[in-house]
């Protein structure tokens, strides 16, 4: 995947632990990785600058910083005395799982440590009687599924990257996936964690319950992308398969039509496991890849998906079918056995990567409407689509209003990385309008950092940060994310001093 160019705002060459120009690291990230050696072994310390090269970005290619050390975490331990060195020696670190994240939540800092949990991959028990899976941060989304597959068991969460992304990075991002309408996303499904606070202390969050008296710090560790800690190990709980799953493939002539239905089926009372739309671009892109037969024709299809007790889905199923048509779908198709709908699924599952048959680059946002705003949304977007005159893929959670506009364009021309970024600036802009959100599970990272003050008052950035002290008073893990401004532990809510002026060889940094 190819995107845009951005100002990178996290670089300083001159900060580097090896430096763009080839120079020497700084003394303190010498000495750090010394130490580092000493604790954890040197076979799990990077300073190279080719290996270090292999972890300048994740999922959002465009912005690149080459970290000071790496290091491969393979036991919990590895990552307590990582912490604490980074403690001691004031340094910051960032934690990476699969890379997979496409709003810059992993991108390291530079001089500093970036700890990488990929290796940290062990199932450590199944509980199918009490529907609950330990895990550590480094398994995969759909392994855990697999694990209690056995016991008619799954992990509802699924993104559609869940054969590669890691649960850490879940839990970091609040990852949610196509079922997230009807089951919840990652927060409603974690009973407890264990962490490893940015001074090195270990400590859990939650347990073993999915409800625990007290404040819920399990709830503000999900979603805090890095920012007050590493998780080690993390409790998910299970779901019962459901007696009976039902997916229907419905194409729509009209984009107002099919997300008009979005609506007419939710206002019915019906809440499906899932519905995803694509609109004709996206089509044209996943027939390109996979070859999924959707309808010929269609200007937007919808992937639905209804489960539970046989006879409640059979009659879900018709009403659903009769909402769908009296918005005229043109073909309706159901899927008749596992296979048809694993081909309905893939065509979805494979849109982000299938941009890339039809476009030389792309530039993947992800915002967060009320859905009944749907049809004028997506319309407003193809408006602003055509002013840039640019192309945009739709393929987005339909059902809880979940966008994740493809914006298309060609990197080798100049400026176009730039404009696709400012286009998707306007769609978040729109989002936020309209009284949604400028994320719904990529997260906020790098990329989408300069919009929170877009949406949230000066006082509640105040607020969160006064959360993030709590946790993080010398502001070491995964600093330069999230917060637009370089606000301060320390600083006192809504009053500036010197301090909050960033260096300008830094750009936005917290």
């Amino acid at each position: 995947m190819t995107q845009p160019q951005v100002d990178d705002r996290t670089r300083d060459p001159g900060r580097t632990g090896i430096a763009d120009d080839g120079t020497a690291p700084s003394a303190r990230m010498v000495r750090l990785a010394e130490r580092l050696r000493e604790r954890i072994g040197a076979d799990k310390v990077l300073t190279d600058p080719a290996q270090l090269r292999t972890y300048e970005c994740d999922g959002l290619a465009a912005v690149r910083v080459r970290p000071g050390i790496v290091v491969l975490a393979s036991h919990r331990d590895d990552v307590v005395q990582t912490v604490r060195s980074c403690a001691e020696a004031g340094v910051p670190f960032v934690a990476r799982g699969s890379g997979t994240g496409l709003s810059g939540g992993a991108i390291p800092v530079a001089d500093g440590v970036l700890i990488v949990l990929s290796r940290l991959r062990q199932i450590v028990s199944v509980d199918p009687d009490n529907a609950r899976v330990v895990v550590e941060p480094g398994v995969i989304n759909l392994w855990v599924s697999r694990e209690a597959a056995p016991y008619d068991q799954a992990y509802a969460p699924d993104p559609s990257s869940q054969q590669v992304c890691s649960i850490g990075g879940n839990v970091a991002e609040n990852a949610g996936g196509a079922h997230c309408l009807k089951y919840g996303f990652t927060v409603n499904h974690v009973m407890g964690a264990e962490v490893v606070l940015p001074d090195g202390e270990v400590v859990r969050l939650g347990g073993t319950a999915s409800e625990h008296p007290g404040l819920d710090l399990l709830g503000a560790f999900i979603g805090s992308e890095g920012t007050l800690g590493v998780a080690t190990q993390v409790t998910v709980r299970t779901i019962r398969i459901p007696e009976t799953v039902q997916t229907m493939l419905v194409g729509f002539h009209s984009v107002r039509d099919a997300a008009g239905t979005v609506s007419d089926i939710i206002a019915s009372g019906i809440v499906p496991a899932a519905i995803e739309m694509m609109d004709a671009l996206a089509i044209e892109a996943a027939e390109a890849a996979v070859q999924c037969g959707y309808p010929q024709g269609a200007v937007a299809v919808l992937v639905i998906e209804l489960d539970g007790p046989a006879v409640e889905v059979d009659e879900q199923f018709r009403q659903v079918r009769e909402l769908a048509e009296a918005r005229h779908a043109f073909e309706t198709r159901i899927a008749r056995d596992a296979a048809e709908r694993a081909l309905m699924w893939k065509g979805r599952k494979s849109a982000f990567a299938a941009v890339g048959r039809i476009s030389p680059a792309y530039y993947v946002q992800d915002g967060v409407i009320p859905r009944t705003r749907l049809p004028e949304v997506l319309e407003e977007i193809g408006r602003l689509a055509d002013e840039a005159q640019m192309r945009v893929a739709n393929v987005f959670h339909a059902g809880d209003g979940n966008l994740h506009p493809l914006i298309l364009f060609d990197d080798a021309v100049p400026g176009a990385a730039h404009d696709a970024e400012r286009l998707g600036g306007a769609i978040l802009d729109l989002c936020v309008d309209l009284g949604g959100s400028i994320t719904g599970e990529h997260g906020v990272g790098v990329d989408k950092k300069s919009k929170m003050a877009r949406q949230f008052a000066g006082e509640d950035l105040d607020t969160m940060q006064l959360v993030r002290c709590a946790f993080d008073p010398d502001g070491l893990a995964n600093p330069g994310k999230l917060f637009p401004t370089p606000r301060l532990c320390g600083e006192r809510p809504g009053v500036r001093t010197a301090a909050d002026t960033p260096d300008p060889a830094l750009g936005e940094v917290f």
